[in-house]
């Protein structure tokens, strides 16, 4: 739990969430990179790569809030990856640019001057507020939202006013985008059902598997950048799950092919896709 006197986001509180099987099991998985060849160049990987302005560590913080509280409301994977998208693929670049007028402006909220950790923790619940309200048909209530809050920041104690008013700002910022069909994890469970219709080696690739390696992604901005083509990183998410899980010598379905028949993209962009992938999820946790 994030609550008490100093928070915890270290490996141990990893291993009891979304991160757990691939934190757990990361140095099985480092014997795999001779098997895994090609796809496993860090050179590859590196044109996906740039830069926001907040800091690392800030945003890794945050983007561990978001995922200990959507495990704490019991969100579907839809609701968690929604609010992700709106939150650091969209709200924090955002707020990145707009911060400095945001502050100045004549009658802005007082959520943004400044901009403190506790306030962007606010502004994650949001996100996790507006995805609930589209995706679920009995949405959270702001009680239940600020229920949640009063347990996981600590810094600050905020009013169900102030919820409401967390979710006008973050709409302003994000410039009201929050459209929701293109989401990486829409495009995953589809490819998933597809491929498990068509081979009993869709069995060994879990749906579980393949969420951990996409929380994986956004532990860097680096590798949350992959997020910005949702189809084209499902499709590689599947190839990297079907890499780690199924057994070398049961690497028999052409699935390369097949995911570049069904989305159109070209094999050079999976594979350069799907080694960004491999190369984050082998590394152990100390060299990130």
């Amino acid at each position: 739990m994030l609550g008490g006197p100093t928070p915890c986001y270290g490996s141990k509180k990893k291993a009891e969430g979304a991160f757990g099987y691939f934190q757990t099991h990361r140095v099985a998985l480092r014997n795999r990179e001779m098997e895994i060849g090609r796809w496993c160049s860090p050179a590859s990987a590196s044109a996906y790569f740039s830069s926001y302005s907040i800091s690392p560590s800030l945003r890794h913080r945050l983007v561990e809030f978001v995922l200990h509280a959507t495990s704490q409301l019991q969100c579907r994977p839809i609701i968690k990856y929604t609010a992700l998208t709106f939150f650091v693929d969209r709200f924090l670049p955002s707020l990145c640019r707009k911060a400095p007028s945001l502050e100045e402006k004549d009658g802005g909220s007082w959520l943004l001057r400044p901009v403190r950790e506790s306030n962007l923790q606010l502004f994650s619940l949001a996100s996790i507020w507006i995805s609930n309200k589209i995706h679920d048909r009995s949405p959270l209530s702001v009680k239940s939202l600020k229920a949640l809050g009063d347990k996981l920041i600590i810094d600050q104690h905020f009013t169900t006013k102030d919820f409401v008013e967390a979710e006008l700002v973050f709409m302003e910022v994000s410039g009201y985008d929050i459209g929701a069909s293109n989401i990486a994890f829409n495009f995953l469970e589809d490819l998933l059902i597809q491929f498990s219709t068509l081979s009993k080696l869709g069995e060994h690739v879990s749906l579980d598997a393949c969420i951990d390696i996409l929380d994986l992604l956004y532990e860097t901005e680096e590798t949350s950048m992959l997020f910005t083509s949702p189809c084209l990183l499902a499709s590689a998410v599947l190839i990297a799950a079907y890499v780690i899980c199924v057994p070398k010598q049961c690497w028999e379905f052409p699935l390369i092919p097949w995911v570049k028949f069904v989305t159109n993209y070209s094999e050079e962009e999976i594979a350069k896709t799907v080694a960004a992938i491999l190369v984050h999820v082998l590394k152990p946790e100390k060299e990130k």
